[in-house]
């Protein structure tokens, strides 16, 4: 570009020399290069899976149970009790009493009852009885009131109205915008063969040629959201408290005080006082002088002695002996037996279908144009037309642009050329036989478009006049 500059500089002074005196002012141009994006119809082709149900045949065991009877022998013990007669002898002792009388004897005690008289002193006390007097003092504590005044103190509470300091939130909502991320998801991409470093474990891991899992991330969003945002200010609030004050106060009170008092009396005090005097007096006094007696008697005696006699008695005993039997029992038992069917059932099946899809690409071209030196430099500014990008999300790292369908893809006609989806269906990824066991061969990958170095126009080598 800055080569074609300085060429038509050259070209327009050349002209104006060689140009005679006679000939008309000339317009002089110079060449600003610009690039420009041209609209290409790219055709993509895209895997798809659809699901097919297949007729197939499948064998089936079913079970079938049936009922039948079975015979069951076993022994039954029944026992049979016999009853037989036996003569059993034994002794037995039979007592025989016999009566005796025995002398006995035993000293009686009896008490003979004599009276007589004796002489007893006893010195008596006689008590006498005599009025005396005697002083008694006690205290007599008579009332005494007097007036007198005291000082009573009460409290009262007096309005003082003071100033404080209180924060007041004066804030307000603001709009700010957030930034939402997109949504990541896998999708299936048709990867070319490559070796990349496993972030796992560090090592190399070599990739083979078929559909992989990539990961693709779709463009984020900005979303308003009104936030509140406080703004505390202080402020002078007056506030009214009351403050207690003490008042002290004269109280006329009424006092009573005791003033003691002696009080002397004489009391009658009667006293009594005891004389001792000797008295002789004549006391029966009764005694009982003991007498002793030998009694005797016969006591019967009972003695008891045994004589033996042999007695005999038949006892029952009771025999049980075991007889054992046969019996025949039928027992119905459920026989499980397998049958075999035949059945049709509906297997589904994926297919895989490569779509074509057409897509709009936008390819750089550059451009010469002609300016007069005249315009202003700001207008004449070479400049770069963006355009958004296509729907589709762009192809993994690594992958090739996808221009046709790989070797052995089979075109589907009337498919639909609009744009994937996230939403569509992607099935179960498969492989056939000579995908698999094709060797690695390395793909050629298309070359970017390069904007081809701008070719001045026809003419445009030299001024224009």
């Amino acid at each position: 570009m800055r080569t074609f500059v300085p060429f038509a500089v050259t070209c327009a002074l050349v002209g104006v020399l060689v140009a005679p005196a006679s000939a008309q002012v000339c317009q002089t141009y110079r060449l600003l290069p610009q690039t420009v994006l041209e609209p290409q119809q790219v055709t993509t082709y895209r895997l798809q899976y659809d699901t097919i149900m297949e007729e197939q045949t499948v064998t089936v065991q079913r079970p079938v149970w049936e009922t039948e009877l079975r015979e069951q022998r076993y022994r039954v013990a029944k026992p049979v009790v016999e009853t037989a007669e036996r003569e059993e002898r034994y002794t037995v002792l039979k007592p025989v009493w016999e009566t005796t009388y025995e002398e006995r004897s035993y000293n009686q005690v009896r008490y003979v009852t004599e009276t007589s008289e004796r002489e007893e002193r006893v010195v008596v006390a006689k008590p006498v009885w005599e009025t005396q007097y005697r002083e008694e003092q006690h205290v007599v504590r008579r009332p005494v009131t007097e007036t007198m005044y005291q000082d009573q103190n009460y409290t009262t509470y007096q309005p003082v109205t003071t100033m404080r300091t209180q924060l007041v939130d004066q804030g307000g909502c603001v709009d700010q915008l957030v930034y939402r991320p997109g949504d990541t998801r896998t999708r299936l991409r048709w990867l070319p063969p490559a070796t990349y470093c496993d972030p796992v474990t560090g090592q190399s891991v070599n990739r083979t040629r078929g559909l992989h899992w990539v990961n693709e991330t779709s463009p984020g969003t900005y979303t308003v959201q009104r936030q509140y945002v406080p703004n505390i200010v202080a402020q002078q609030v007056p506030q009214t408290s009351y403050v207690p004050q003490v008042v002290t106060q004269k109280v006329p009170v009424t006092v009573t005080r005791h003033v003691d008092e002696l009080v002397v009396q004489k009391v009658p005090v009667q006293v009594c006082r005891t004389v001792e005097e000797v008295q002789v007096r004549r006391v029966p006094v009764t005694v009982q002088r003991p007498v002793t007696e030998t009694i005797t008697y016969k006591v019967p005696v009972q003695t008891c002695r045994w004589e033996r006699q042999e007695m005999v008695r038949k006892v029952p005993v009771t025999t049980q002996r075991i007889e054992y039997e046969e019996r025949v029992e039928s027992t119905p038992v459920q026989v499980c037996r397998t049958a075999t069917e035949v059945r049709k059932v509906m297997v589904p099946r994926t297919v895989a279908q490569w779509v074509p899809c057409v897509t709009t690409q936008y390819v750089p071209r550059s451009v010469v144009l002609r300016v007069p030196l005249d315009v202003p430099a700001v207008m004449c500014d070479p400049t770069t037309t963006y355009v958004a990008p296509s729907v589709m999300a762009p192809p993994a790292v690594g992958a090739p642009s996808v221009l046709a369908p790989p070797a052995g893809a089979q075109l589907v006609p009337g498919a639909s050329s609009d744009a994937p989806q996230d939403t569509d269906p992607t099935g179960t990824p498969s492989l056939e036989k000579s995908e698999v066991n094709k060797p690695a061969s390395p793909e050629p990958t298309p070359a970017s478009p390069e904007p081809t170095p701008a070719q001045p126009p026809a003419g445009d080598d030299k001024s224009a006049t």
